[in-house]
């Protein structure tokens, strides 16, 4: 390894990025002392939103590129790295948050939840934490994160729920969504960055990946929903809406079922989805009377989040690099779940599509990537939609990283057993 002035500083800048992640929560506390409306108080609460952390300090890089090697740098780096990924997650998850998806995905939770021999409460619940991740195979993991994210809101969290049970959920979704969009190779960010130069098709991955990701999504579900019985007892009522008389007919559903379609299809294609996103913006105002606001802001903020770890991430493969070719298959499978925990899953496994590696080094590369995206915030990219959706949830304080990790411990180490135990088919 012989990294450059650059280089250097920007696994500088990484790391304290990364620890800013771990002290949000301090910054909103602060944020307290000043008064309401006051410059102090916007200012520590923009430094509280996690969302908007690596974008700060991709900031501070491109001054430190622009004091090395002039104003010209910092255009040519930027105009050198690919933000589809950004803009894609940001448009999804926009599409994924109107009233028309949610409904669909509620129905279809609802009607699979009564048939699962569980309490109603209990069978509900268990039904969003399986079926909601396992439809990003298909709609893809922000969708399906921004969905089930929705649904969890309005009928579990923000109603009476346990501190403990609120972290073991967000980390269960974490988890579940991480591993669940693996029964395709379109819909997972970190499969998406190598299925294309490895070959790998649908039937590979449900054969490799898909059915032991489903079984873990099951397997901790279903301990989660049992451990937490007691909160899970007695009647439930799937909330309605304040507007429930105006339910979106078959037809709008239908539209946005086929823009996200459109979108998934041209998903390397940015100039192509992005139109796509206007015209469907188009259509919401002109079905304004089914449609909810659409989360424009949220949204964009999430794309900025992965936009700042694409600019911090991308110099990072000097070590990186080296230290993912020197592993061996063990060591690899529980080095990338670490490594994941600290660094986005794609931009692990992008690195690692550079490096010369035998198929069962791809096969651990990619399971410990997947595995460990429900670790930390940054580990994988729809965690940002999520954590946005649910962190007022969770008090002034919002969602601390020691908390989220805790919760994630448990349906981690469950996938991390599914993935090494259970062979592959064929």
């Amino acid at each position: 390894m012989n990294p450059s002035i650059i280089e250097i500083a920007a696994t500088v800048i990484f790391t304290l990025a990364v620890l800013h992640t771990f002290v949000v929560s301090y910054f909103a506390k602060i944020a307290h002392h000043y008064p309401e409306g006051s410059m102090g108080e916007n200012f520590f609460h923009f430094l509280a939103e996690v969302e908007a952390v690596f974008g700060m300090w991709a900031l501070v890089f491109v001054l430190v590129v622009i004091g090395v090697d002039g104003f010209h740098a910092p255009v040519t780096y930027l105009e050198s790295l690919n933000f589809t990924e950004p803009g894609f997650v940001f448009v999804i998850m926009a599409m994924a948050g109107t009233r028309p998806v949610i409904k669909l995905a509620e129905k279809t939770i609802v009607a699979i939840s009564k048939v699962v021999p569980l309490p109603r409460k209990m069978a509900f619940y268990f039904t969003v934490m399986v079926v909601g991740p396992l439809l990003g195979s298909f709609i893809t993991e922000p969708a399906a994160m921004t969905v089930t994210a929705i649904i969890l809101l309005k009928n579990f969290y923000s109603k009476e729920m346990s501190t403990k049970f609120k972290y073991a959920t967000i980390g269960l979704l974490f988890v579940n969504v991480s591993i669940g969009g693996t029964l395709t190779h379109f819909a997972a960010p970190p499969v998406l960055m190598v299925a294309g130069k490895w070959g790998w098709g649908m039937a590979h991955m449900f054969k490799a990946f898909g059915y032991k990701a489903a079984i873990s999504c099951l397997v901790s579900a279903l301990t989660i929903a049992f451990y937490f019985k007691n909160e899970l007892q007695g009647d439930f009522q799937l909330r309605a809406d304040n507007n429930e008389k105006m339910l979106p007919p078959w037809w709008v559903t239908l539209f946005h079922i086929v823009f996200i379609g459109l979108v998934v299809l041209t998903a390397h294609h940015m100039v192509v989805f992005m139109g796509l996103f206007l015209f469907f913006l188009g259509f919401t105002i002109v079905t304004k009377e089914y449609q909810d606001e659409v989360q424009v802001k949220s949204s964009l903020m999430v794309g900025f989040f992965l936009a700042g770890l694409i600019v911090l991430g991308t110099p990072q493969k000097w070590w990186l690099q080296p230290l993912i070719s020197s592993l061996t298959d063990q060591v690899l499978y529980f080095g990338a779940t670490a490594l994941t925990g600290i660094t986005d899953n794609a931009a692990l496994t992008y690195l690692g599509s550079l490096v010369e590696l035998t198929e069962s080094a791809k096969y651990f590369l990619v399971a410990g990537a997947v595995t460990g995206g429900g670790l930390t915030v940054i580990a994988n990219a729809p965690n940002p939609a999520g954590f946005g959706i649910l962190k007022e949830s969770f008090g002034e304080n919002g969602i601390t990283p020691i908390g989220l990790l805790k919760g994630a411990l448990f349906p981690t180490a469950v996938a991390i057993i599914c993935f090494e135990l259970l062979p592959t088919i064929g």
